[in-house]
């Protein structure tokens, strides 16, 4: 059965796409088998991110109104063998999507996938609530900002009672914070949340810290996961978090300003 991963905050733009197709990626590069879902119905950007937008022929909605088989609709990365894609509908209504098709879908992937990385709107509403319904794990993204934060605190509490985790008294879904668009500068002139002052609030465990980078925009529009620029500060970051979300003990970056050495400062000096 798949580990069933939910991509999740209470504000929009805080990078859950990003996060999702850098996830995604990580785990595929690692020889997972991966799939990774849209459940932003109307508002379709993960297929951007991970570059495949022009061939979407068949989506989500498809799927769970039997238009379409799941392997129609599934796209293949072209970079990494291991993972695959499940757009949203850019035509559809947000109730296009139904807890028994989404179930279906789910039941179906779990026999062949081993990480499914659900996709998931801001807020409350139903796609959201949906996404993060039958998640095994839950990545709440935030940005160290109060009202992110606040948001983020409201999403824990619908996943602790609102999940068929909850509903059948199962284990509690494991949840993870990573805070992303980080700088260290910001937080020492006190115009940003630091990494504790989100922690005191949340009190989650922390998976990873994101650095605010032009890396993460330029992969965008280039439609690349920026996990895979493994020369960016985000790129890093990211290959960090898949990491420690398969156990492996890596030490935190970007957390804290870096250090110039001798040469930096001398030529620093001289310019």
């Amino acid at each position: 059965m798949a580990r069933i991963i939910v991509v999740t905050s209470g504000k929009g733009g805080v990078g859950k796409t990003t996060t999702s197709a850098a996830m995604s990626m990580g785990l595929a590069q690692r020889g997972h088998r991966t799939a990774v879902i849209d459940f932003d119905i109307g508002l379709r950007n993960l297929d951007l991110i991970m570059g495949c937008e022009r061939r979407v022929v068949y989506d989500f909605v498809n799927v769970i109104n039997q238009e379409a088989t799941l392997n129609q609709a599934l796209i293949k990365d072209k970079r990494c063998e291991h993972l695959f894609i499940l757009p949203a509908s850019q035509t559809r209504d947000k109730d296009a999507l139904t807890l028994e098709g989404v179930e279906r879908v789910l039941n179906e992937l779990s026999e062949t996938f081993d990480y499914i990385v659900c996709d998931s709107p801001a807020g409350i509403e139903r796609g959201a609530h949906l996404a993060m319904y039958f998640a095994d794990d839950a990545i709440v993204v935030t940005n160290p900002e109060v009202s992110s934060v606040r948001d983020s605190d409201r999403m824990l509490g619908i996943l602790a009672s609102k999940s068929r985790r909850a509903e059948l008294s199962q284990e509690p879904i494991r949840e993870y914070l990573l805070l992303t668009r980080y700088c260290p500068d910001r937080v020492r002139l006190g115009e940003m949340l630091s990494v504790d002052d989100v922690q005191e609030i949340l009190s989650l465990h922390l998976l990873g810290v994101i650095p605010e980078s032009k890396a993460v925009l330029t992969a965008s529009n280039a439609g690349t996961p920026v996990v895979i620029d493994e020369k960016s500060d985000a790129g890093q970051a990211y290959q960090d978090v898949v990491s420690r979300y398969l156990g492996e003990d890596v030490p935190h970056r970007f957390i804290d300003k870096e250090k110039k050495g001798l040469f930096d400062r001398l030529f620093r000096s001289k310019s």
